[in-house]
């Protein structure tokens, strides 16, 4: 009976104070979707460029919750994945509390945090650039993905948007706007938008339209292109956005509470001198499993990963990979809310490579903190 309050404690502390963290990131994305035009949505990702910067120095606070905020905003691919990476590895989770609660110097303690945000900014650059390089770094928005995907309601209103969803991002279209003096510029601006979609006739409403050709379209002028295409306003208000915002949060807190309860039954079950024993073996070994222990979407993996390198158990090294890896509760909003799944794999996969690379680099080069 004990062991079960005790779980259940800890498994609403944990979750709760991520809620906060998660509704305004999802205020956000809901408001960009459906209160910005073409324009601002294209800033937005064109300044995400200086993401991993950004993102290396929210991650180090000590708490997971921007690094759920971040694969949030990454599932809607709101921010690049080399943003993701660098508030990934410079998560420090509980790191920070039980350095201080220990007395540690405040030099180590910063270098540390150094090391982490370094790394995570070099990381992220290194993955934004390979994804330039290999021209896979223009991915559209996701939200009204993530909406569907969580059945959140919000183009109920809209036919248009149900039937072809990425539509929803044009919103106020500025694009669209001042191609509206044109007829055949807005008509060829919205053959775009839908080239890879069928159907362009379904961008329209009773316009009677085909878009087969600019001359086609040009010749169309007196059955007002614009008054009779979607306009996408969906101005029901702040009010829409937010009861929105609330689902994804309550659907997405519910996922991370029964994940959390799991993992942490298991814990107390098996108990943390199990991970200990894990991670006490050869340097390379420690390297290993500490990276690997990191990956527990939970704020245990952390804590005993610093308690154990503070006890001389583990080498600078192995602490180093595994609180690379420790990116807590984030890891559990990616898998829970970005798609396809495989990428995920293939991301955590990652994480773990760069976390066992820089914790190798830092045992060869016998670094100490």
């Amino acid at each position: 009976m004990h062991i079960v309050e005790h779980v259940m404690e800890h498994s609403v502390s944990d979750t709760l104070y991520l809620i906060p963290f998660l509704f305004v990131t999802y205020l956000v994305m809901e408001w960009l979707e459906h209160k910005t035009g073409a324009k601002t949505q294209k800033a937005i990702r064109h300044a995400g460029a200086a993401g991993p910067v950004v993102g290396a120095f929210l991650g180090v606070v000590p708490q997971c919750g921007f690094s759920a905020m971040a694969a949030t905003l990454y599932a809607g691919r709101v921010i690049t994945l080399g943003t993701l990476f660098a508030v990934l590895l410079s998560t420090s989770d509980e790191m920070l509390p039980i350095f201080l609660a220990e007395n540690v110097a405040p030099n180590t303690i910063l270098s540390i945090m150094g090391a982490k945000v370094i790394i995570g900014m070099v990381m992220g650059f290194v993955v934004d650039a390979g994804l330039r390089l290999a021209r896979r770094d223009k991915e559209k928005l996701r939200i009204h993905e993530l909406c569907a995907q969580d059945k959140c309601g919000c183009d109920d209103d809209c036919a248009t948007c149900k039937q072809n969803p990425e539509l929803a991002y044009g919103h106020h279209d500025d694009g669209l706007a001042e191609a509206a003096d044109s007829p055949a510029q807005l008509h060829r601006s919205i053959a775009e938008e839908l080239e890879t979609t069928e159907g362009h006739e379904r961008h329209c409403h009773d316009c009677g339209h085909d878009h087969e050709g600019e001359e086609r379209a040009a010749s169309d002028t007196a059955a007002a292109p614009v008054a009779c295409c979607h306009d996408h306003s969906h101005d029901d208000g702040w009010r829409g956005i937010a009861k929105s915002a609330l689902k994804h949060t309550v659907t997405v807190t519910l996922f991370i509470f029964i994940i959390t309860v799991l993992l942490n039954a298991v814990l107390e079950t098996v108990g943390e001198d199990v991970l200990a024993q894990f991670l006490a073996a050869s340097p390379l070994l420690a390297v290993l499993a500490a990276a690997l222990v990191g990956l527990i979407p939970n704020c245990a993996a952390s804590v005993v990963i610093a308690q154990l390198y503070l006890e001389g158990v583990l080498g600078p090294g192995a602490m180093l990979a595994g609180l690379l890896t420790a990116a807590g509760v984030g890891l559990l909003v990616l898998v829970r809310s970005n798609r396809p799944a495989l990428q995920n794999v293939k991301i955590i996969a990652l994480l773990y490579a760069t976390g066992v690379f820089w914790g190798l680099v830092a045992e060869g080069l016998g670094v100490v903190f």
